[in-house]
């Protein structure tokens, strides 16, 4: 199976930065898109950035300009540079991971277990 884990989260003051990591291990054979979305309390989870395996990413509006995606393929981990934290930012941040588990097998979809990340002064 696929274990996706996280790190990175905490408390940061308003306009401050943090970094997210999660790192795919286990039994697969390839790793395609890769994920970060949110939740915060009493809202949906929402997507705030992806990106493909060749690099391509598209981002949440709410976040362009601040956030970068970025990703290391011979890691199979993806990161996120979170600049510019604002309150609105504060939820847990899951990470998500589009997972071929065998050459010619269906892409299946997992998470990780979530990091707090909390923007307050």
């Amino acid at each position: 199976q696929v274990q996706l884990v996280e790190s990175g989260g905490g408390l940061v003051q308003p306009g401050g930065s943090l970094r997210l990591s999660c790192a795919a291990s286990g039994s697969f054979f390839r790793i395609n898109a890769m994920g970060w979305y949110r939740q915060a309390p009493g809202k949906q989870r929402e997507l705030v950035a992806a990106i493909n395996r060749g690099g391509s990413t598209n981002y949440a509006d709410s976040v362009k300009g601040r956030f970068t995606i970025s990703r290391d393929n011979a890691k199979n981990t993806v990161y996120l540079q979170m600049n510019s934290l604002e309150p609105e930012d504060t939820a847990v941040y899951y990470c998500n991971a589009d997972v071929v588990l065998r050459l010619g097998g269906r892409a299946s979809d997992y998470w990780g277990q979530g990091t707090q990340v909390t923007v307050s002064s």
